[in-house]
């Protein structure tokens, strides 16, 4: 199992906040947004971490360098920054013949669950698991992907890019695990209209119209992506109840 990271964007919404250096390399709490990333693959114990960068590039590699914490780390380029699809692409040879675990680099997690979810995966023989978090301000939940499920076995039916209306309280993360044959769908995956990218969900989509089975896992107590500076105030309002965010509470994963 690998882990893929991605950390190619530069966070313009950020404003001024990102105007010297990448938003995954905004301190918070005493280190970098992507460590919050890095730390949750090192404590899955993958084998190697694939890491896709592209805005100031030299920052993140001058700064973490060809290890973590004792996991090897592979640079892959995105020169173009056309979206998660995009970066699938040009992490494939990266990533050849192996499953793989997704992390995105905006992103904390209360109390993750990787260890759990991991498991999970493997024991069900899945195709793609999908890491949700129970979020009943629906408003967030419009920021990343919402998702129809079985109520019997958490399998996926249906996965909403943005949705304009979310259908529950199931918010969907950057936190996935794949088998290597979801590299099979991007070709397949259709370029989402409004953004002129493939998009994450659509991906996972494809997979599920052809049969695979993809279910939904508790991956959290709270998610918080870093795309404003809005939400930057609920990061730092979440560190003040849950201490996870500053100290990575989330070691031994709560099963």
């Amino acid at each position: 199992m690998k882990a893929l990271v991605l950390a190619a964007g530069r966070g313009s919404r950020l404003g001024e906040h990102s105007q010297e250096r990448s938003k995954c390399m905004l301190q918070f709490f005493g280190k970098p947004l992507l460590q919050y990333s890095l730390e949750n693959a090192v404590r899955a114990r993958v084998q190697e971490i694939v890491l896709v960068v592209g805005y100031r590039a030299e920052e993140i590699i001058n700064e973490f360098g060809n290890q973590f914490q004792g996991v090897r780390i592979r640079y892959v380029i995105q020169h173009d920054r056309l979206g998660t699809v995009h970066a699938f692409e040009c992490s494939q040879e990266a990533l050849a013949g192996a499953d793989f675990m997704l992390f995105l680099a905006d992103e904390i997690l209360l109390q993750p669950r990787h260890t759990a979810m991991l498991q999970c995966f493997e024991e069900q023989h899945l195709f793609v698991v999908c890491g949700v978090v129970n979020e009943p301000n629906r408003e967030e939940i419009r920021k990343t992907y919402a998702i129809i499920q079985s109520d019997l076995d958490r399998r996926i039916y249906r996965i909403i890019e943005k949705p304009r209306r979310p259908p529950n309280d199931l918010r969907g993360t950057g936190n996935c695990i794949f088998r290597n044959e979801i590299f099979d769908y991007l070709q397949l995956t259709p370029v989402n209209p409004h953004r002129n990218e493939k998009e994450l969900p659509d991906l996972i989509q494809c997979a599920i119209d052809d049969g695979h089975r993809v279910t939904s896992f508790d991956i959290g107590t709270g998610y918080i992506n870093i795309n404003t500076p809005e939400d930057i105030g609920i990061a730092e309002r979440s560190a003040s109840v849950d201490d996870t965010v500053g100290r990575q509470v989330g070691a031994k994963d709560r099963r």
